[in-house]
């Protein structure tokens, strides 16, 4: 489990390309790589991966056909910066919200509107996972625990404060960017179980 609080920005420093497979080695800071071991796990611009080597503070990760297919990792170079966060330990600070690091689907930055000391961005979801979005609710952006500020059809807003900026990559993203969506677990079980009972009402 994940809260959605990154830790770090690791820069990506050497990636292996093989036939729908990919690895990753990436520069962890010093702190995060404390009592890290082989076959934890660790959350990638929002995606769940397993350690496979470990050698000063270059650390390895496997990408599969299906990560690559359903989330941005595939589309990193070396030298692109990652959203880093360590899995939750029992006894530590939920400060974001339960997160699973399973990437639900990519969504399209749209729109940035700049404000003094904030900045609001745009997405647009594909159409079939618009129905997970609430105003208020809670949605993971890069491995980023946040609030929606706005829904309209498939596209919602969330508002950042300088230290979200400063600690993450969403500071860097422009206009056509796709990014990794995790929508809120628990808003995903509500919507398909209702939509399952209303199914089976409108068959009997």
């Amino acid at each position: 489990m994940f809260t959605g609080i990154v830790q770090a920005a690791a820069e990506l420093v050497a990636i292996e390309e093989q036939q729908d497979f990919r690895s990753h080695v990436l520069a962890m800071p010093g702190a995060l790589r404390e009592g890290l071991e082989i076959g934890a796990s660790v959350a990638h611009n929002g995606c769940c991966l397993t350690v496979t080597g470990i050698d000063g503070e270059r650390v390895s990760f496997d990408l599969m056909r299906e990560t690559l297919r359903l989330t941005n990792l595939g589309q990193l170079s070396v030298g692109d910066r990652v959203n880093v966060e360590r899995a939750a330990r029992f006894g530590d600070e939920i400060g974001g919200h339960a997160m699973s690091g399973h990437i639900i689907c990519m969504a399209e930055l749209v729109e940035i509107d700049e404000a003094p000391n904030n900045r609001r961005l745009w997405f647009e979801l594909p159409a079939s996972y618009a129905r997970f979005l609430f105003e208020k609710g809670y949605i993971g952006v890069e491995g980023i625990s946040l609030t929606i500020g706005e829904v309209r059809e498939r596209r919602f807003c969330v508002n950042l404060i300088p230290e979200t900026l400063a600690r993450t990559t969403l500071g860097d993203r422009v206009p056509g960017d796709r990014v990794n969506i995790e929508v809120d677990p628990q808003t995903q079980a509500i919507v398909e179980t209702v939509e399952r009972v209303l199914a089976t009402r409108a068959s009997c």
